[in-house]
C-alpha cells in the first residue's frame, strides 16, 4: 500500500517531458505476438500495468527484456494460448490479449479481467468482434474461450465505439483471410498509434482516427522497431496540477492537439495556455473561475480519464462548474474523498456540480481508482496543510514517478510504502 503525503501551497514552476502512453503501449505489447518476430519498443513507461503485460508475455513463452524505457520482445518461442486468472486480474485491459492470442494460436482462453471498478465495461463487444471474424466463443466459470483455426475477414460493427474492442478487432483481423472493415470504431489517438505499429509489423491497414478502419492484408516482418506516443492523460494531469497549485509549467514531447479538449476548458476557467506542435505552456497566476460544462464523450470529446483531474482543478474556482459523466457509471468515486478536503460537491446520477471554495484543507483520504487517486493528489497541491492519500497501487498503474515529476516542478510530495 502506498501513502502519498502532499504539503500544499507551493506553486509549480518549470518544464517536464511527458511519459510514454499507458493506453497506447498495452495493446501494442499484445500485438507483438501476432507473428513470431523480434520487436523493440522505445518510450515505454515504467508502470504496473506495463509490467503485468510483460508477465503475460513471459507466461505465453515470449522472451522479454527491459532496459529503462526500451522493451524488447521476442515472440518466436511463444507456445501458450492460456492466460490464467492470477495474471488477468491485475488489469482490466488484459482482455486486449484475446485477439492477439487467437490470431497467433487459433484459440485463446483467459479469465475475466480485473482493474479499476468504474462500472460496466461490456466485454461482449470484444467477443462479438471475434465472432464476426469467424471465431467460436463461449464463456463459463469466469473464463472466456475462443476458437478459430482460420479467421476470416468481414464486417465488424461495434454497437459502441469501444477503444478496447476496436483494438482487439484490429489486431485479430491482421490474421484473418480477406478484408476486414470495422465500423463505428473508436477514434482515440491510441488507435492511430496501434495502426502505425501494425503497419510496421507488415499490416495493410488504414482509417484509424475515423469511424471506419479497414484491414486489407498482412505480410509479417521479422523485426520491428517502434516509439510509443506520449501520454495525453499524463499531460492533462500536469496541466490540471498547475491549475490546482498555480504557477507556470511547460510540457515537452507531446502533441498539443491531443489535449485540446482539456486546454480549452482550462482557458475558459482563466488559465493562460500557449501551444506549439510538441510543447504546451500553462500559466495560472490568479484564482480560476467556474468553467464551461464538462461533458465526457468519446474522442475527440472530453476524455473520461481527465474528468477527475478537471474536477480537482475546479474545486477552488470562483463560481460553479458542472460535470456530466457519459462513459462510466461509477466515475465519481473521488467526490466523497474530495469533500473531506472541504470541497463543495453535489452529485446526482451522471451529474456533479462543484461550487468553488476559497480554501481547501489537508486531510487523510483514500484512492479508489487510478484517475480518482490522481485527483486527490492534485487537490492536495492546492490545499492548506498536509493531505495523506492512501492508495492500494492504483496511481502507479498509470503514472511513472508522479511524485518525482511534481517535486521537480516545486511541489512537496513524499510517497512511501506502508504495510497497514
Amino acid at each position: 500500500m502506498s501513502v502519498w503525503r502532499i504539503k500544499g501551497g507551493s506553486a509549480l514552476e518549470g518544464s517536464l517531458t511527458i511519459q510514454g502512453s499507458k493506453n497506447a503501449v498495452l495493446p501494442i505489447l499484445a500485438a507483438t505476438i501476432l507473428t513470431g518476430c523480434e520487436t523493440e519498443l522505445t518510450n515505454c513507461p515504467a508502470l504496473r500495468d506495463v509490467e503485468a503485460s510483460l508477465n503475460i508475455l513471459r507466461y505465453l513463452g515470449c522472451r522479454v527484456e527491459r532496459q529503462e524505457d526500451v522493451i524488447r520482445v521476442d515472440s518466436r518461442p511463444m507456445t501458450g494460448c492460456v492466460i490464467p486468472c492470477e495474471l488477468t486480474r491485475e488489469m482490466r485491459s488484459s482482455v486486449i490479449f484475446l485477439g492477439a492470442v487467437l490470431a497467433r494460436c487459433g484459440e485463446a482462453r483467459l479469465s475475466m479481467p480485473g482493474g479499476c471498478e468504474l462500472g460496466p465495461r461490456p466485454i461482449d463487444l470484444h467477443l462479438s468482434a471475434m465472432e464476426a471474424l469467424g471465431s467460436q466463443v463461449r464463456g463459463e466459470g469466469g473464463e472466456i474461450f475462443c476458437s478459430a483455426p482460420m479467421l476470416r475477414g468481414g464486417i465488424v460493427h461495434l454497437e459502441l465505439p469501444s477503444v478496447g474492442a476496436t483494438e482487439n478487432a484490429m489486431i485479430a483481423a491482421c490474421a484473418a483471410r480477406g478484408e476486414t472493415v470495422i465500423t463505428n470504431a473508436a477514434r482515440e489517438p491510441e488507435i492511430v498509434d496501434l495502426q502505425n505499429f501494425l503497419r510496421a509489423m507488415g499490416a495493410d491497414i488504414d482509417g484509424a482516427g475515423t469511424p471506419v478502419v479497414t484491414i486489407h492484408s498482412f505480410t509479417p516482418a521479422d523485426r520491428v522497431g517502434y516509439r510509443i506516443m506520449p501520454d495525453r492523460i499524463a499531460a492533462a494531469t500536469m496541466l490540471c496540477a498547475c491549475a490546482c497549485a498555480g504557477g507556470d509549467v511547460e510540457l515537452r514531447g507531446i502533441d498539443s492537439r491531443q489535449t485540446e479538449s482539456v486546454t480549452e476548458n482550462l482557458e475558459a476557467m482563466g488559465a493562460e495556455v500557449a501551444r506549439q506542435s510538441h510543447r504546451l505552456r500553462i500559466r495560472c497566476r490568479q484564482r480560476l473561475r467556474g468553467g464551461r460544462t464538462v461533458i465526457t464523450q468519446p474522442y475527440p470529446g472530453f476524455p473520461t480519464d481527465a474528468q477527475p483531474l478537471m474536477m480537482a482543478a475546479s474545486l477552488k474556482a470562483e463560481g460553479t462548474t458542472v460535470f456530466v459523466e457519459n462513459i462510466f457509471t461509477n466515475r465519481y468515486r473521488q467526490t466523497e474523498e474530495l469533500k473531506r478536503l472541504g470541497a463543495d460537491i453535489r452529485t446526482e446520477g451522471r451529474v456533479a456540480i462543484i461550487t468553488g471554495v476559497e480554501r481547501l484543507h489537508g486531510a487523510p483520504v483514500r484512492a479508489e481508482d487510478l484517475r480518482g487517486g490522481a485527483s486527490l493528489i492534485l487537490a492536495g497541491l492546492g490545499a492548506e496543510g498536509e493531505t495523506a492519500v492512501t492508495d492500494r497501487g492504483h496511481v502507479d498503474r498509470g503514472y511513472e514517478g508522479l511524485d518525482k515529476a511534481l517535486n521537480a516542478l516545486g511541489a512537496q510530495v513524499i510517497k512511501y510504502e506502508s504495510e497497514n
